[in-house]
């Protein structure tokens, strides 16, 4: 049976990162049990059935997909590369519009092996970036770029601000290119409040990401994410800040944590909705308070 919610929790979404060890139709039913009404779905979840038994399991769900993660690594400089980062992209692209969700996450990718040439492969990602966007219109898909922590540039994203990621949308419409938001990326940067105002005022916030940043790192960088109010992030700060520019979408929660996958889903998830409570929903619902 469904957990009743309280104003505001339905915009709670659970992305299916941080219950890696759970099935599509698994993560489907802990979300349904736990009374979400969004998923953020993650590519890997969406190939182990195929797109049609995918499609047909979110629909049969009745939950709404508020992002698909994740397209992207478009850095590649030979011919081989750029035209595999582009077809698995166009791939991603219609997965999306299938799944029904209008957001498709970027993370763009890091420098190719034996490369150092940072300002190139940015120049790269525009170019793919100008490649793919008329596919993306013509399936009323949103490419939402991904600023990740600057410990990612070299194997994940060359993009680390969110000032960045705004300067490689500009050339595009706002329903064509936006970015996507995450705290455990983003609340290091002294231009933050700067960038997230200025995506506001352009449209451009596609999602909002939250975790929280976990010390000491893990041996696997990417795992030191945490639930929040686990780590250093400041939840409030960063979310009266997302709601005075706006944005009032559903919020995913999108954990790496060994500890977390590990952990029974029906505990991870009550945990979530807990920490989003008291950490996260109080700020999205002041966006006029003096702090945003």
């Amino acid at each position: 049976m469904a957990t009743p919610q309280a104003p505001g929790m339905d915009r709670l979404s659970l992305n299916t990162a941080t219950t890696k060890a759970l099935t599509l139709a698994e993560a489907l039913r802990a979300a349904q049990d736990a009374g979400l009404r969004h998923v953020g779905l993650w590519r890997d979840r969406v190939e182990e059935v195929g797109l049609e038994a995918a499609v047909a399991l979110v629909r049969a769900s009745g939950l709404q997909v508020s992002t698909l993660c994740r397209g992207g690594f478009l850095t590649a400089a030979d011919p081989a590369g750029r035209a595999h980062a582009l077809e698995d992209n166009r791939t991603a692209i219609r997965q999306a519009a299938a799944l029904g969700t209008t957001e498709l996450v970027l993370v763009v990718g890091g420098l190719p092996p034996g490369d150092t040439d940072l300002a190139a492969a940015r120049t790269r990602v525009a170019d793919r970036l100008a490649d793919l966007v008329p596919f993306a219109r013509e399936h009323g898909v949103r490419l939402a770029l991904e600023p990740l922590h600057p410990m990612y540039v070299a194997d994940r994203a060359v993009l680390s601000t969110l000032g960045q990621a705004l300067d490689l949308a500009a050339p595009y419409p706002s329903a064509a290119v936006g970015v996507c938001v995450d705290t455990f990326h983003v609340f290091w940067d002294p231009q933050l409040a700067e960038q997230v105002a200025r995506a506001g005022r352009e449209q451009r916030i596609a999602a909002y990401q939250v975790c929280d940043f976990n010390l000491p790192i893990a041996a696997d960088a990417l795992l030191s994410r945490g639930m929040m109010g686990d780590g250093v992030v400041d939840f409030a700060a960063v979310s009266r800040l997302v709601a005075a520019a706006g944005y009032d979408g559903p919020v995913e929660v999108e954990i790496f944590n060994a500890e977390i996958w590990a952990a029974p889903a029906v505990q991870v998830l009550a945990t979530m909705q807990e920490r989003f409570a008291a950490l996260v929903l109080p700020a999205l619902e002041r966006p006029g308070s003096a702090a945003a």
